[in-house]
C-alpha cells in the first residue's frame, strides 16, 4: 500500500462537500489500482467559480470556470540529492465545488459519485494520463471506470453513476 501525503485546502464555502477522509479514499484507491506503492504527495484545493475561472484562464487560456484542474509537479533540473524530496510529488488538484455540483445535477448523478469521479480524473492527469487523442481518452475513461467500480460507483459515462 502506498503512503499518501495529502493536503486539503477549502478556499470556498459550499454545501455538501466531501470529507477529507472521502477525498483521501478516492485518491488512495486510484493509486492502489495503478500499483503505485511509493510514498506520494499532493494537494487538493476546493475553490470558488472565480478562482477556477482565473486559473483556467491563466494556465489554459480558457476564460471560464471548469470542474477540475491538474498541475503536475515538475522536479527542477540539477537539484542536489540532499534536496530531493522523500516522497514522489504528484502536484496540485484544483476542484471547483460549484461546477462539480452543477454538473452532477445536470447529469442526474449523485453528488458524491461525481466528486469521486472528478478527483480520480484529476489524479490520473497528475500521473500523466490525458484525453486529447481518442485512444488516450478511451484508456483514461476505462481506468476511471475500473477505479470507480472498486468504490461501488458505476460507469459515469453511460449510466447515472450508481451500481
Amino acid at each position: 500500500m502506498n503512503q499518501l501525503e495529502f493536503e486539503l485546502q477549502f478556499a470556498c464555502d459550499h454545501e455538501h462537500l466531501p470529507t477529507e477522509e472521502q477525498f483521501k479514499l478516492w485518491l488512495q484507491t486510484a493509486l492502489e489500482h495503478l500499483s503505485i506503492t511509493d510514498k506520494v504527495a499532493l494537494t487538493l484545493r476546493v475553490v470558488s467559480v472565480d478562482e477556477s475561472q482565473s486559473l483556467n484562464h491563466q494556465f489554459r487560456g480558457k476564460d471560464r470556470p471548469t470542474n477540475v484542474l491538474s498541475f503536475p509537479f515538475e522536479m527542477p533540473q540539477g537539484l542536489p540529492p540532499e534536496l530531493m524530496p522523500e516522497e514522489r510529488l504528484l502536484g496540485d488538484l484544483v476542484a471547483c465545488a460549484e461546477i462539480v455540483a452543477k454538473e452532477a445535477k445536470e447529469q442526474n448523478k449523485p453528488l458524491h459519485n461525481h466528486w469521486a469521479h472528478m478527483v480520480i480524473h484529476g489524479c490520473l492527469h497528475l500521473l500523466g494520463y490525458d484525453h486529447i487523442k481518442d485512444d488516450e481518452a478511451e484508456a483514461m475513461e476505462a481506468l476511471e471506470i475500473k477505479i470507480l467500480e472498486k468504490l461501488g460507483i458505476g460507469d459515469p459515462y453511460h449510466i447515472d453513476g450508481t451500481l
